[in-house]
C-alpha cells in the first residue's frame, strides 16, 4: 500500500486515483479516507486526480503516541502534498478534515493550492466560550471521550445515527451506511481517537481562516447535529475573503442520500468554475 513518511517517521497511508488537477480530500473523525470513495471516484471520472489519506491514528496510517493535534495533522498533509509534487490543488475537508485543511493553509500558505472546500467543517471553533456562545459545552466532548473509553464499539454504532440524521422523522435509514461508519471508526487507535477529540473541539482556527486567499466553498447542512451550523459555517464565511456559503436545508453532518448527491453536483461545479 502507498505511504509517505511524516517528519517524525509516522507512516501516512494515501490513495491516488486518476490524473489531472489534483483534488485532495481530508476526512472527518473518527473515519478514514474510505469515507471519500464516492467523491474520489466522481472527480477522477471527470478528469481530476483524486488523492485522500488516512489521518495519523486513523485507518491504515501509523498510530503515533504523539502528534495527534492540528499542527501535526496539517504538517502531515503538507508532507503528502510535497512528496507527491501536487500543485494547483483543490483541498476538500469534511468536519475535522475541514480543520486540517484550514490549519494547513494557515501554516503552509496557498502556493500549491488553487481552491478549498470546507464541508460541515469544525472551524472557527466548536467549543463554547464567552466569545463563542454558539459553540458546544465542554461536557459534550467529555461525553464523547467517555464513550470512546468505555465501550467504543457501541458508542460508534450509536454516533452514526445522529451523524447521518437517521434520528429525524421520515429519515431513510441505511444499515449499510451505519455499518460502514462503525467499521471505519473501529480502525482508529484509542489514543489517536481521544487526542483528536481535543484537536477538533478546542482548536481555534480564526486566524487560519483569515489567511485563506483563494476561492473557498463553505458548505453545511443546517440540521447538523455534530458540528452546529450557527457556530461554524456562517462565521467561517465571514472570515474568508473569497468565500461562497452553501446551506443545505435539513441536511445532516454525514454525506448520504440526497444530501450527498447535491453536494457531489456542487463539488463538480466548483471544481470546474
Amino acid at each position: 500500500m502507498p505511504y509517505v513518511s511524516s517528519a517524525d517517521g509516522t507512516q501516512i497511508f494515501y490513495k491516488d486515483w486518476g490524473s489531472g488537477q489534483p483534488v485532495v480530500f481530508s476526512h472527518g473523525w473518527p473515519l478514514n479516507a474510505d469515507a471519500w470513495d464516492g467523491q474520489m471516484r466522481l472527480v477522477a471520472a471527470h478528469g481530476f486526480r483524486a488523492v485522500a489519506h488516512d489521518r495519523r491514528g486513523h485507518g491504515r496510517s501509523g498510530q503515533s503516541w504523539h502528534g495527534n493535534e492540528m499542527d501535526t495533522y496539517a504538517d502531515d498533509l503538507a508532507t503528502l502534498i510535497d512528496t507527491l509534487g501536487l500543485r494547483d490543488a483543490v483541498l476538500v475537508g469534511h468536519s475535522t478534515g475541514g480543520g486540517e485543511v484550514t490549519r494547513y493553509i494557515g501554516r503552509h500558505g496557498t502556493s500549491r493550492v488553487a481552491k478549498a472546500v470546507l464541508l460541515g467543517a469544525v472551524p472557527p471553533l466548536m467549543l463554547r466560550t464567552d466569545a463563542n456562545p454558539e459553540g458546544l459545552p465542554i461536557e459534550v466532548f467529555d461525553g464523547i471521550r467517555s464513550g470512546v473509553e468505555s465501550d467504543r464499539s457501541q458508542f460508534y454504532k450509536d454516533l452514526a445515527v445522529p451523524f447521518y440524521g437517521y434520528n429525524r422523522p421520515g429519515a431513510q435509514v441505511s444499515q449499510g451506511v451505519i455499518d460502514a461508519f462503525w467499521l471505519w471508526s473501529m480502525q482508529v487507535g484509542v489514543k489517536g481517537a481521544l487526542d483528536c477529540v481535543k484537536a477538533f473541539s478546542e482548536t481555534d482556527f480564526t486566524e487560519d481562516l483569515k489567511r485563506i486567499d483563494i476561492p473557498t466553498l463553505i458548505a453545511h447542512g443546517d440540521d447538523d447535529q455534530i458540528v452546529p451550523f450557527a457556530a461554524s459555517a456562517p462565521k467561517s464565511a465571514e472570515l474568508v475573503k473569497d468565500a461562497t456559503l452553501k446551506v443545505y436545508p435539513g441536511a445532516p453532518h454525514g454525506l448520504a442520500g440526497a444530501f450527498e448527491r447535491e453536494f457531489d453536483n456542487d463539488l463538480l461545479a466548483f471544481l470546474n468554475s
